[in-house]
């Protein structure tokens, strides 16, 4: 999991790296209030219900094929979405998990392949629920990046302070 990131566009007051924010649940996750929490409960629920709606959206279609005379394609049919939303839920756990940025090969391909994601996003949003069962989607790589920002913001601030403290007592010699 890469973590380094160029520095935040954003700082707080004091100058310390504002924390970036994520879909759903702006920067609650930081400090992991109420609205969180209850964002944490809801995001879920809506994923797992746009999930069966989408997923009645294709039995209805497959439905339709099946009905007509092209019905020996249905099978057909129904694996192609099988593999589309297989492939969709892999790729989309992938970002959730590691970021965007390790994708490689066939699941960085955003043009050529944008149909195969078009058709199994049901898979990208069963991921995308299965996620935020454990954290807000994308949470863990917001937080490292946010962590390693703070902290290297704490290390130059220290040092800067020991450097006027160093000067200031050396003006005072």
């Amino acid at each position: 999991m890469s973590t380094t990131s160029t520095t935040s566009a954003t700082a707080t007051a004091d100058g310390a790296p504002a924390p970036a924010p994520i879909r759903f649940f702006g920067t609650t996750w930081v400090r992991r209030g109420r609205a969180y929490w209850l964002r944490r409960v809801l995001v879920p629920i809506g994923a797992l219900a746009a999930a069966a709606a989408g997923a009645l959206a294709l039995r209805l279609g497959v439905s339709g094929v099946r009905l007509s005379d092209a019905a020996p394609l249905s099978v057909l049919l129904m694996l192609a979405i099988g593999v589309c939303n297989a492939l969709a839920g892999l790729r989309n756990w992938k970002i959730l998990t590691e970021g965007k940025e390790s994708l490689s090969g066939w699941m960085a391909e955003e043009k050529s392949l944008a149909g195969v994601w078009l058709i199994g996003f049901v898979g990208a949003l069963v991921a995308y629920f299965a996620r935020s069962l454990v954290e807000a989607p994308g949470e863990g790589l917001k937080r490292a990046v946010h962590d390693q920002e703070t902290a290297t913001w704490h290390r130059r601030r220290t040092a800067r302070a020991e450097r006027e403290a160093r000067k200031a007592t050396r003006r005072r010699a």
